[in-house]
């Protein structure tokens, strides 16, 4: 595929890249691919929105729709463009697992400070989401950067920590806003849940805590359920994979936060259960966009963000039936 490709594009020996995804083991119809490879390229390259949509659509597998994001920015009086696409709609946690994305930017970068950039941006947005809690084999990040707009190039040297700081900004934003798609078309999915953990002791313990809930079964299945079981959420943060001192149950809180951008309705309070008012909770949770925020009360400041969706009896439907 990459010797075919690279000799039709009139590209350098070996410059192209390949994504897989589709059932495991099963092999590719290369001659197929291979007789085809030529066809796409004479009739179907382009820079238009629609070919950069015909390629996110030609990647879906069980994903329902196609997943694409653009936006501009202006930094040092320059505007820059930021085009990706993503395929996944489950399986892909953690790290990835079986999704498939691409950015690409105009915006002047070496491509050490680009990785750099790359590896945080995808730390806080697709690893930090989850739809069933399993993985595959298959997982692809790329990003391309080709400086035609001009302006300074940006490195990760202490002359560049303003822009590199910029830019790392708007690609973190920017994979966020992709990552997020793939969650909203999880498999079988009815809602799409944002868990906020804060005043943690680390980056690192808050993402931990925040992935052991979006990956809980029971709490999956309560969000669906619209209960507001919040002895789930805690099951899940007293299991997280932290050190001991991470938690302290007698000040951990626990809040739904409605997608109206109303008052968050508190479940818990320095450990101590709440007198909850049910109907509101369930109009929370009957929306399609539902926030759980959970406080440590450690006073260490860090906070993790980690979006997942609720678990529901299609997404049974889909993977009993996924080869048939």
């Amino acid at each position: 595929m990459i010797k075919v490709t690279d000799a039709v594009l009139e590209n350098e020996e070996d410059s192209s890249l390949v994504m897989s995804t589709g059932v495991i083991g099963q092999k590719l119809p290369i001659d197929n691919i291979l007789q085809g490879i030529p066809k796409l390229a004479l009739s179907n390259l382009g820079s238009s929105h629609e070919h950069w949509l015909a390629c996110a659509q030609a990647i879906c597998t069980t994903d329902t729709f196609p997943k694409l994001v653009s936006k501009q920015f202006d930094l040092n009086g320059t505007t820059y463009t930021l085009a990706g696409l993503a395929k996944g709609a489950g399986m892909i946690c953690p790290n990835m697992a079986t999704l498939l994305g691409f950015f690409a930017t105009d915006a002047p970068v070496t491509s050490n400070a680009l990785n750099q950039i790359l590896k945080y941006a995808v730390d806080r947005s697709f690893n930090s989401i989850s739809v069933d809690g399993d993985m595959s084999t298959n997982d692809t990040i790329v990003a391309i950067a080709n400086g035609a707009a001009g302006g300074k190039v940006i490195d990760a040297s202490a002359e560049s920590a303003e822009e590199f700081s910029v830019l790392r900004t708007e690609i973190t934003g920017f994979a966020q806003q992709l990552a997020q798609l793939v969650v909203r078309d999880g498999e079988g999915a009815t809602k799409f849940i944002t868990i906020k953990v804060t005043d943690a002791t680390s980056y690192r313990e808050a993402k931990e805590i925040s992935s052991s809930i979006a990956n809980s079964s029971l709490f999956k299945t309560a969000m669906y359920g619209n209960d507001a079981n919040w002895g789930r959420i805690l099951c899940a943060i007293g299991y997280a994979k932290v050190n001991a001192n991470a938690v302290n149950p007698s000040r951990t809180s626990v809040s739904l936060v409605p997608a109206d951008g109303n008052e968050p309705l508190p479940l818990l309070v320095n450990g101590e259960p709440e007198d909850v008012d049910e109907e509101r909770a369930l109009q929370i949770l009957q929306n399609e966009e539902i926030g759980i925020h959970v406080s440590l009360g450690t006073g260490g400041g860090q906070e993790a963000t980690y979006w997942t969706c609720d678990l529901t009896h299609d997404y049974v439907t889909i993977n009993a039936d996924y080869r048939s």
